[in-house]
């Protein structure tokens, strides 16, 4: 089954055409949406965080707790249906949560494997490289997915990401 990444624009259609059973919203705080029609509140993952990869005044910043809180949710996901995972613009914080998610799925796999997958399917992808250094850490990854994501690089700013599928298991 997939994980599809998208922005928030898109969350309404992604509901109606594909009916995911599990959802994670990562959004600034003061913005945060309520669940949408069409989800289970139980199965709706919100985190208030900010798209920024070191603490700022005034934001927040993706913690441990955060990452804590994802591979949870991701754990009570069966796969029978997709999981959709957004944040404000697809690009950042929904990449490096799909990432993680997908490195916590496949724990023999290559993170430079898995990275590059993210790259084919997702070229505007640009993982929140906090959100993936602390799963890293939780997954014990030893700084191997922080280096899988530097070594795909950027493609440069772009103000909004298009959605995709990103598989939960290689194969």
């Amino acid at each position: 089954m997939v994980m599809i990444v998208c922005g928030l624009a898109d969350v309404p259609g992604v509901i109606a055409a594909r009916r995911p059973s599990h959802m994670v919203t990562l959004l600034d705080p003061n913005t945060m949406i309520e669940t949408p029609d069409g989800m289970i509140p139980e199965r709706h993952l919100r985190l208030g965080v900010n798209d920024i990869a070191s603490p700022m005044e005034g934001m927040t910043a993706p913690d441990e707790r955060l990452v804590e809180q994802l591979m949870a949710f991701g754990q009570g996901w069966d796969e029978s249906a997709p999981m959709l995972i957004h944040c404000w613009a697809g690009v950042s914080r929904s990449t490096a949560s799909a990432f993680a998610l997908a490195c916590e799925r496949n724990p023999d796999a290559s993170e430079a494997e898995l990275a590059r997958r993210l790259r084919d399917l997702a070229p505007h992808a640009y993982p929140n490289r906090r959100i993936v250094a602390l799963a890293d850490d939780w997954l014990g990854r030893r700084g191997r997915m922080v280096d899988a994501i530097e070594a795909i690089g950027g493609t440069g700013f772009v103000s909004m990401g298009t959605p995709f599928d990103l598989p939960a298991r290689l194969g």
